[in-house]
């Protein structure tokens, strides 16, 4: 089976400004990505998705290929939709079109490449007709039966009685609520007609794909960056 790994990486980060080039633990933040994909034995090409001229030479430098984003597909609004089936058409076109895509976020450094390959597994075992796509998801951090929302001077649960099937589940022990799970922006493995031709990130047959909460930290501050550094130095045989 023909597998790509595609690393979606814009420029412009507002959040940390240059943050999948700026330095984790003696590497760029998007070199961390690039290596555990690499290291990936069903991995044939790993392919960084990127508007940015910066971004595009680290990539290089650790050995990834780059593939030219276009700036109208780069906007801070853009989904990942638009972006994912502008590449696997021009892939496609060029007779280049693998079987599965794996979608591995710079973002997620904490992620190895085990975690990869066994969310890769899983969608193989699965097969076309027993899923669509594979997620990492990892416990909420945040559990929606006791969020609220602003009713002008007042607050009411955001999730009603009738779909918690609970009275006041906000002022409930947390162990008496139903698990719940998030994405982590670690890993989505698919089929590429899932993008093409269902128009979908995902389908509508997603198996989930649990990770540890230590190793689903998705990088959007500079406390992420803090909270990374210190995870990889208390996990540091697993990141050698």
């Amino acid at each position: 089976m023909n597998i790509y790994a595609i690393i979606p990486a814009r420029g412009g980060s507002k959040g940390v400004p240059g943050k999948n080039v700026k330095d984790l633990c003696g590497k760029p933040l998007i070199a961390w990505t690039i290596e555990a994909a690499k290291k990936v034995p069903g991995i044939s090409r790993v392919i960084v998705n990127t508007d940015d001229a910066e971004i595009a030479r680290v990539a290089c430098a650790w050995g990834a290929e780059v593939f030219d984003r276009p700036k109208a597909l780069a906007q801070d609004l853009t989904l990942d939709l638009p972006v994912f089936e502008h590449h696997l058409a021009a892939l496609h076109a060029k007779g280049e079109l693998p079987d599965m895509v794996v979608d591995v976020r710079a973002t997620a450094p904490l992620r190895r490449s085990a975690r990869i390959a066994e969310g890769i597994a899983l969608l193989k075992k699965l097969g076309r007709g027993g899923a669509d796509s594979v997620r990492a998801v990892s416990s909420a951090g945040k559990h929606p039966y006791k969020m609220w929302r602003l009713a002008g001077e007042y607050i009411e649960p955001f999730l009603s009685e009738e779909h918690t099937g609970m009275k006041e589940p906000y002022n409930a022990a947390r162990q008496l609520l139903p698990a719940v799970y998030q994405n982590n922006g670690c890993m989505n493995a698919f089929w590429p007609e899932i993008v093409l031709e269902k128009k979908s990130m995902t389908g509508s047959k997603i198996a989930g794909y649990v990770m540890e909460e230590w190793e689903s930290v998705n990088i959007d501050t500079p406390l992420d960056f803090m909270i990374s550094e210190e995870l990889m130095k208390k996990h540091k045989e697993k990141f050698i």
